[in-house]
């Protein structure tokens, strides 16, 4: 698959649908589907397979079933020599009758991430190996207007990894490449700046209450901003601690982007007025900067219940 963007795009098929998914699915990818539920809907599919055998009927790595009888719900599975695995059911239904819908699923180390009309709806682990998959299905009342295969990395040309040093991080050794030991603290390379961006991939702890981003001075006691998602509250705080006290909190999001165990790539890009804070590509709030001296503020630090995989700025 290539790294450039879309794999391809697949517009307008008929479904039932089944077409092979050209060189596999490899973490890091996603699925992004875009239709229309009609009217008369009761249910549809879209399925991972390993194969596109009839009979005996191929396994199913990942059965995504949104079902419209009754308030709803999604039934996620896996089929194995010809028998369904347990259950998986979500009850938020974020598909409605008669409206369009955007659908994207994300390929991460050990689960699929699905996200319905920018908003988080669920994860399931995956049952069968990733390399097995090599055929997409789409199934019953729906109307799809194209599929796109695309790899996504980190925006931004030219991203450089933060420098890192371990703040009483329990394990004394450095992290390799893979994940960065948290609590972090990380120097910019340069100072910010209006313009700068900072990305920070990572995933949210199965059993996660909060996690805290931290943008400020190596030399003052200043934070300039502090992001600090409370997963379990779902309440996204943002606020500065400026001439040793904490300032007003700001709390409102339209929509709440955290759950636990999802993946997550949260971006910070500083304008001159203001922060913007985007998550998983979706624009999420802005903070007005209180701390002026943007030039001081050359430090990210990040705390609490969240693997952290990755910190870029540039």
């Amino acid at each position: 698959m290539s790294l450039n963007g879309p794999q391809k795009t697949i517009n307008n098929p008929i479904i039932p649908y089944v077409g092979t998914i050209l060189g596999g699915l490899a973490p890091g990818e996603l699925v992004v589907i875009h239709g229309t539920v009609p009217e008369d809907a009761d249910r549809f599919q879209v399925d991972f397979q390993c194969g596109s055998s009839i009979k005996p009927r191929a396994d199913v790595a990942f059965h995504f079933n949104p079902r419209f009888k009754r308030s709803g719900c999604i039934v996620c599975n896996t089929l194995e020599q010809e028998k369904w695995g347990w259950e998986e059911i979500t009850y938020e239904m974020p598909f409605q009758k008669g409206k369009s819908f955007e659908i994207v699923i994300m390929i991460l180390k050990d689960k699929f991430q699905v996200a319905v009309n920018k908003k988080h709806v669920l994860l399931y682990k995956y049952r069968i190996n990733l390399g097995r998959i090599d055929t997409l299905g789409i199934y019953g009342k729906v109307q799809i207007r194209t599929i796109e295969f695309v790899s996504k990395p980190i925006q931004g040309s030219q991203p450089l990894s933060l420098g890192v040093t371990k703040e009483n991080a329990e394990n004394g050794d450095m992290p390799d490449g893979s994940q960065f030991g948290v609590p972090y603290t990380g120097k910019l390379d340069a100072p910010l700046h209006p313009g700068a961006t900072i990305a920070i991939r990572g995933e949210v702890n199965n059993n996660a209450k909060s996690f805290a981003i931290d943008l400020k001075s190596n030399d003052l006691k200043d934070i300039a901003l502090h992001l600090n998602p409370r997963v379990k509250n779902k309440d996204f705080v943002r606020n500065s601690y400026l001439h040793d006290s904490w300032g007003e909190e700001e709390r409102e999001v339209a929509n709440f982007p955290f759950s636990p165990g999802m993946y997550f790539e949260l971006i910070i890009f500083c304008d001159a007025h203001q922060f913007k804070v985007a998550v998983n590509g979706v624009h999420t709030l802005e903070y007005k900067h209180r701390f002026k001296q943007l030039e001081k503020i050359n430090v990210v630090a990040i705390r609490g219940d969240v693997l952290l995989l990755d910190v870029r700025s540039w």
